[in-house]
């Protein structure tokens, strides 16, 4: 697997398109488009939150349907969430625009994503309008995608884009995703929204299939302030362009692509953890040597997700008495006796506690160690050979402002 850069248009049969359509405010771009060359298989994972946004209900069902799809449309600004009948209308509305200006497009396979404040209606005609500009506009190449990626922004501080090549068959074949997300960050499915596209001709089954069992060690695995989404989305779309021989079953080359998804998802979750509002660090919590898997993951989750440890991580202070507190409320039964804790960074590793005693530290070696862009909670349980890494961010004065003033 060779990472390159790129994102959604990368792979073969792919273009995208953006502008400012009038849904938000400020003029900056407010719509994004991708556009296959021909239909595509389509998989796609959504948010348990009871409150489904309509974009979430009408994908489901696209997805479900079994149906091929050419066009991914999408608004930032309003998320179409709580808009009742109003609500699902807008999709059909937005469909029907969409399949007049893209050819092949039925109306009943178009998949729409929004994002943004939850509550108000969507105003049909800037998305007419965006949509007839978008159309005739789009483009292939990197520039048109990266385009994209910044017009689905609404908090992000920027565009979140991963792209990898790889073979099956002897073909080589591409990979290209992007996605938007800073704040509300607590999936229980995946994250916000998240478009990735391919090249490669898999069977449908086979595409579900993967994006599922991946979105559980990526996506699911992130929060940065405890709130799961009404709108959280991923959805993948496969063309076939790349000509490889048909992936119809597991095996060595659905392993290939398995992999290469796995670490499109890993990095942009782990970039939207990092990009979390107000956030000036990535942090990571990797438990190693648990007794199962779903041991390992709810000791992870619960440390990310604690606002005393998150506070400690932004002022540089390893006070490792909130992390092992988060542990022990998570509901995981684990023995403190047994278990070691490690800072890591690009500063270095501190050993911090040893069989849930504290060590003779440097308190200013720790400092240094969690001054950096990404700091890594290494906890050691040694109890089996399961592990699960999380990822979060540090919590900040700017978190609260953002919220505060976000409507206005």
């Amino acid at each position: 697997m060779n990472i390159i850069t790129g994102g959604v248009t990368s792979p073969k049969g792919f273009k995208a398109a953006s502008c400012h359509a009038g849904i938000k405010k400020n003029g900056t771009p407010d719509m994004a488009m991708i556009i296959s060359d021909v239909p595509c298989e389509t998989a796609g994972t959504f948010t348990q939150n009871i409150i489904k946004a309509a974009p979430v209900v009408w994908d489901r069902q696209v997805v479900y349907s079994g149906l091929k799809t050419k066009a991914v449309v999408i608004n930032s600004g309003i998320a179409n969430a709580c808009t009742g009948k109003e609500g699902m209308e807008v999709c059909r509305l937005t469909s029907e625009a969409v399949a007049e200006a893209v050819a092949d497009q039925p109306a009943d396979s178009v998949l729409i994503g929004s994002t943004g404040v939850i509550g108000p209606q969507i105003p049909m005609e800037p998305v007419r309008n965006g949509i007839s500009i978008m159309v005739p506009a789009a483009a292939y190449g990197p520039e048109a995608g990266n385009a994209a990626a910044k017009a689905i922004m609404t908090t992000d501080t920027h565009p979140k884009e991963v792209c990898v090549t790889f073979e099956i068959g002897g073909k080589t074949v591409t990979m290209g995703g992007m996605c938007k997300g800073a704040g509300m960050i607590h999936p229980n499915m995946c994250t916000m929204l998240c478009y990735i596209t391919t090249d490669c001709d898999i069977k449908k089954e086979l595409l579900q299939e993967a994006l599922s069992d991946v979105v559980q060690d990526t996506f699911n695995m992130i929060s940065v302030d405890g709130d799961t989404s009404t709108n959280d989305t991923v959805l993948v779309l496969a063309n076939g362009l790349a000509g490889n021989t048909k992936v119809t079953e597991k095996g060595a080359e659905y392993n290939v692509f398995y992999d290469a998804l796995f670490y499109v998802m890993r990095e942009l979750c782990m970039m939207i953890a990092g990009d979390g509002e107000g956030a000036t660090a990535l942090f990571e919590v990797k438990v190693i040597n648990a007794e199962t898997k779903r041991q390992a993951k709810v000791l992870a989750k619960s440390v990310i997700t604690s606002n005393l440890t998150k506070a400690a991580i932004f002022g540089h202070d390893a006070n490792w008495g909130r992390i092992v507190c988060a542990m022990g409320y998570s509901g995981a039964e684990f023995d403190p006796d047994k278990t070691n804790l490690d800072f890591v960074s690009e500063g270095g590793s501190l050993r911090i506690v040893t069989d849930g005693i504290a060590t003779d530290y440097s308190e200013e070696e720790a400092t240094k160690i969690l001054s950096w862009p990404k700091v890594t909670a290494l906890i050691d349980l040694k109890a089996g050979t399961a592990e699960a890494t999380a990822w979060g961010c540090d919590l900040t004065y700017d978190y609260v402002k953002i919220n505060a003033d976000y409507r206005s």
